[in-house]
């Protein structure tokens, strides 16, 4: 990468523009080329501009966490403690038996039978029949009933969560959105999918994380919480349009101590190192180090397109159709002039992350402001650019 077009100067002038227009307070970056890795950081943590942020800054990475969920659930399948085409009913019996409304607009009353359970690789496919519908967003009976539970479709609050047992008996007295399998519906899945993990393994979700996951990669800055004694590698996260300096959470807030609602779809913090730890073990086929954590052939069809040409028709993860959803995972599946080519995968959080493997190469970047509408920050769509120059150097 020494000789590529993408230099390092070139990189910092283009992320830094966003940070000096006041687009957002600073952010970190990591772009790594088999072997070569770059990394940098620019702006800073406070409106003040009195705490820089570094390379090895802690982030919330929300969505993010995510893929990390799915590598927990696939662990767990290649071991046999579960298996995709098995109902969850076994180990979330709160979710047994149940119901569909018959127009997912309609009242929650008006409901039919589902067709078959839910499984193990609904929750991975994001196919479960519970989510978002990037599709339409306009207010429905069931959004309000989901509101009035506590259950959580906005930005993470953890602090302010139900433990799991109290939010899978809330869950359970809803209705499904679509019959299980019909429909890729976002976010919902991963947090299911999580809680799974916790009664299969008989540990927390932050414990199963810990011991299967993190210590094998050497992922020392990533989890629920972080410790008072890293908390000033840490600050607070901003919300609002760009440029202003609304406070979502303080440093020492939500995620200054370890909650009881271990989110599978969005709780965790991490680094640029941490990170990058995870997605090379995913670029290695499941192995990095001489450490193991899935098969090459389970890590394969992880980030392949798993959803149907009907399903990206009635809406996916992109809204030109341009990705699809493999097992926690987006993926490409149409080259894009300005990003990452086909094939590539990753994902973003809506607190202001995104990571994509593409190819030989890995990118990253963190920043400490959450999107302020429904499409990705334009800082992104530099980045993604920046992955994808990369990527076609070959």
């Amino acid at each position: 990468m020494s000789e590529d077009p993408v230099a390092q100067v070139a990189i910092e002038e283009r992320l830094g523009a966003h940070v000096d227009s006041g687009e957002l307070p600073g952010l970190a970056w990591l772009l790594s080329y088999s072997d070569e890795v770059r990394t940098g950081a620019i702006g800073h943590l406070d409106p003040q501009g009195t705490l820089p942020i570094r390379t090895d800054t802690i982030f919330r990475i929300s969505s993010m966490t995510k893929p990390i969920t799915a590598v927990a659930a696939l662990i767990l399948v290649e071991e046999g403690m579960l298996s995709l085409d098995e109902p969850v009913d076994r180990l979330l019996p709160e979710l047994a038996d149940r119901k569909v409304l018959r127009d997912p607009a309609g009242p929650l009353h008006d409901k039919v039978p589902s067709e078959r359970p839910v499984t193990v690789d609904d929750l991975l496919t994001f196919r479960l029949g519970w989510g978002m519908d990037f599709t339409d967003f306009s207010p429905k009976p069931f959004d309000e009933a989901w509101n009035k539970l506590g259950l959580g479709f906005g930005p993470p609050t953890p602090a302010r969560m139900p433990d799991p047992d109290t939010w899978l008996k809330r869950l359970g007295t809803l209705p499904l959105q679509f019959q299980p399998g019909e429909r890729w519906l976002y976010h919902v899945g991963s947090q299911v999918l999580g809680f799974l993990v916790a009664r299969a393994s008989g540990q927390s979700l932050a414990e199963f994380f810990a011991e299967r996951i993190f210590e094998p990669l050497g992922m020392i800055d990533t989890g629920f919480c972080v410790p008072a004694e890293k908390l000033d590698r840490f600050g607070p996260h901003f919300a609002g349009e760009p440029g202003a300096t609304t406070i979502f959470d303080e440093t020492d807030g939500q995620w200054s101590t370890l909650p009881a609602f271990h989110g599978g779809g969005e709780g965790l913090v991490s680094t640029l190192a941490d990170y990058h730890r995870f997605a090379s073990m995913l670029r290695h086929g499941g192995e990095l180090d001489g450490r193991r954590l899935l098969a090459e052939p389970t890590v394969a069809a992880m980030i392949t397109n798993q959803l149907t040409g009907d399903q990206l028709a009635r809406g996916g993860p992109a809204p030109d159709g341009s990705s699809g959803w493999g097992r926690g995972v987006g993926v490409i599946i149409r080259d894009l002039p300005d990003g990452p080519p086909a094939g590539g995968y990753g994902w973003s959080g809506g607190l202001g992350s995104t990571w994509s493997n593409a190819g030989p190469v890995t990118g990253i970047l963190l920043t400490s402001r959450a999107w302020s509408s429904a499409g990705p920050p334009p800082v992104f769509e530099t980045f993604e650019s920046i992955i994808g120059t990369t990527a076609r150097l070959e």
